[in-house]
């Protein structure tokens, strides 16, 4: 059985991150398993990419920002500009010879000019399997890849709160009428990581018809695992480190700010307490969070796993969120999360058995949590049981033999 992820990126977020991993892990069970993307960053086996010449990759970019200038005229400001994909720019790949010797087609992120609702309509007309991985909401909603606390994907999207000028007949309910007319005899199967999304996708207008569930992103044990690392990133032993992973202080839906006056409430640990910090950031944002501050900046990925390894505690205090990566990746080392309760993450985080699920909006609940991992909990039992359930729930084997059933089921009834 072969099987091909189609994916925006290669490695670049989390999506193409979660992509990448569950091709390495059908491929250690033997699955015939190859990535296209739109273009590749490194020479992979099984990975390759559509935009392979200097034309192609002219072209990618020219998709890119074409379909980024479209959406300027509709948003409402800035600030949602990468927030909304109306899949009005893509490329082909039906003829694709890796499309074309596929048994399965399974899609992941897809946005941001690499596929188009036309491009999509020449993979359907295929006739063979398509799987969907959702890693966000965009796949059942008139383009938005994050609600907030809009239900309009319910009924029908229109009067979009992205969107500058919101009506009966705005660029949500025209992307939401082509969509509906896609999927309507589409055959297509859609996979979450988290029951959260997959329960949302069940309900939602869209994709209700559709079967829908949930099979956790995988993660590769071998690399994810727990050693002492604080001597090799400059690190005080003596001292106790939250970590704040990939940190995005301009998003709001990322929830820095509830992390700032959670930390805060914590200064009376200054002395024995630090924050440590990887990712692009501005220097001003790391400013008065109540503990001392060691910024890492942009890290390449295999010493990204020391921090994990070096962390006491990593807090993720997203406000709307699937399933992230970085959740699962410190729980491998065996580092206790602590993080709102929203989205998918409440079932990453076993509450008071792995980490501590807080009241979503609460700073003072997270603080709370930082504290029980940090001075109350079992320190060494929540560690081992943070391994028992990645090895259980999210290591390569067992997420590969769930997806190869799904593959199997649907070639069999193909």
């Amino acid at each position: 059985m072969k099987i091909v992820h189609i994916s925006t990126y290669h490695t670049f977020g989390g999506a193409a991150i979660a992509a990448l991993r569950l091709h390495h892990a059908l491929r250690s069970i033997g699955v015939k398993s190859s990535v296209l993307v739109q273009e590749t960053e490194r020479q992979e086996e099984g990975v390759q990419g559509v935009a392979n010449s200097f034309i192609g990759k002219k072209l990618a970019f020219a998709r890119f920002a074409t379909e980024r200038a479209y959406f300027v005229l509709h948003e409402k400001d800035k600030s949602v500009r990468f927030h909304f994909s109306p899949l009005w720019a893509g490329v082909d790949i039906s003829k694709h010879p890796l499309v074309r010797e596929a048994d399965v087609i399974h899609l992941h992120w897809i946005n941001f000019g690499f596929l188009s609702l036309y491009s999509l309509e020449q993979l359907f007309a295929l006739g063979k399997p398509v799987v969907w991985t959702m890693h966000d909401m965009s796949t059942f909603t008139g383009g938005c890849h994050y609600s907030r606390e809009c239900e309009r994907y319910l009924s029908h999207c229109q009067h979009c709160p992205y969107l500058c000028r919101p009506s009966d007949n705005d660029l949500s309910f025209r992307v939401f009428e082509q969509k509906q007319k896609l999927f309507k005899n589409a055959p297509l199967t859609l996979v979450s990581p988290s029951q959260w999304l997959a329960g949302l996708a069940q309900r939602a207008a869209l994709t209700k018809h559709l079967t829908s569930f949930a099979i956790p992103n995988p993660i590769n044990t071998n690399v994810f695992k727990p050693s002492s690392a604080k001597k090799d990133l400059g690190l005080t032993p003596t001292k106790k480190w939250i970590l704040f992973a990939g940190v995005n202080t301009q998003d709001p839906r990322k929830g820095f700010a509830y992390f700032k006056e959670a930390t805060q409430l914590l200064s009376d640990r200054r002395e024995e307490w630090g924050i440590v910090v990887f990712g692009k950031t501005e220097p001003e944002a790391l400013a008065d969070l109540g503990l001392e501050v060691k910024s890492l900046g942009s890290l390449p990925a295999h010493e990204v796993v020391n921090v994990y390894q070096a962390a006491d505690v990593m807090v993720v205090p997203s406000l709307e969120d699937n399933y992230p990566n970085t959740v699962i990746e410190a729980m491998a080392c065996g580092t206790p999360v602590v993080g709102f309760d929203s989205g998918g993450i409440a079932e990453q985080i076993e509450h008071l058995q792995t980490g501590y699920v807080a009241k979503l909006y609460s700073s003072e609940d997270l603080a709370k949590g930082i504290r029980f991992v940090l001075e109350d909990a079992d320190y060494e039992q929540i560690a081992q049981k943070n391994l028992h359930v990645i090895y259980q729930r999210n290591r390569y084997e067992t997420v590969a033999k769930q997806y190869l059933a799904v593959y199997k089921k649907l070639v069999t009834n193909n």
